[in-house]
């Protein structure tokens, strides 16, 4: 399928993207594309302009700055999957893209745009919501801090207004003697996320669990936070029954509908079972403090 008429402007700074973007009602920003353009040929998206980033250089830096990771709009994901720097503060960046899409897909497609596109079942979503992140987006009143927990409303939808543009993406680092894991289970590689879990996990000296965060993609509407499953967990020694009482709690976030790929029922079976395996490979790779 082709995609409707619309206009395509490739503006060489930042300046001249956020003007169109708030010159126009309905405008989609294009970077990686490898999300948009799909959208575009199915109808689901109908932009009437289409405002190309990728001249703007200032959009293609990442850098790791105090004790969190930034990554401009126009940075591939491929980029900082392979960035070793960025594996050194938080390898849960990387183990999250190397189950995204294929290497081709993940050298075009930006990890602000993934975030933008907010597909319920992308790994990406999960991944900032475990690790506490946030997107600062920019129009031409100012630029705002999104956090991960406020940015992400519906499948394909956000809190983003009509006119901004997301400009970074802010990833914390990963506090010392963290473990971390992220699973997911599809119907083939590469494909979108039946049900995925993102997990970092921090111990105390005496082998408590003084904090977890486990974030879910592919079970319902959004990603989310599975918060009652951190609540049984934290304070606790991640004891098998533990775990898998955790398990069991998350099972009420899944409120995805029956469709072709899975059922509610197999989603919840799955989303346990990888739960409890993301939880003993986090716990596995802490260190106490």
């Amino acid at each position: 399928m082709k995609p409707p008429l619309f206009e395509y402007l490739r503006p060489s700074s930042l300046e001249e993207a956020i003007t169109a973007r708030a010159a126009n009602d309905y405008t989609a920003v294009l970077a990686g594309g490898q999300s948009l353009i799909p959208t575009m040929n199915f109808r689901i998206a109908n932009p009437t302009v289409l405002i190309d980033i990728s001249r703007i250089e200032s959009l293609k830096k990442y850098s790791i700055e105090e004790n969190e990771v930034i990554i401009g709009a126009m940075v591939r994901q491929r980029d900082i999957e392979l960035s070793n720097s960025i594996f050194v503060v938080n390898p849960l960046i990387r183990e999250t893209l190397e189950h995204v899409a294929h290497v081709p897909i993940r050298s075009r497609g930006t990890v602000a745009g993934s975030l933008a596109h907010a597909d319920a079942a992308a790994e990406l979503p999960a991944l900032l919501l475990a690790t506490g992140g946030s997107v600062v987006a920019k129009n031409i009143s100012g630029s705002r801090v999104i956090e991960a927990n406020s940015l992400f409303q519906f499948h394909m939808t956000t809190t983003l207004s009509h006119d901004e543009i997301i400009t970074e993406v802010r990833i914390p680092s990963l506090k010392p003697g963290s473990g971390w894991a992220f699973k997911e289970f599809t119907r083939r590689h590469g494909d979108y996320a039946i049900a995925g879990i993102a997990v970092i996990i921090n111990m105390s000296s005496e082998g408590l669990c003084e904090d977890i965060s486990l974030a879910a993609c592919g079970i319902a509407a959004r990603a989310l936070r599975l918060e009652t499953s951190e609540e049984i967990l934290r304070g606790t020694n991640l004891d098998n029954g533990l775990i898998k009482e955790a398990a069991m709690s998350a099972t009420e976030y899944v409120t995805a509908a029956d469709d072709t790929h899975a059922s509610t029922q197999f989603r919840k079976h799955v989303l346990m079972t990888l739960l409890q395996r993301a939880i003993a490979t986090a716990k596995s790779r802490t260190s106490k403090v």
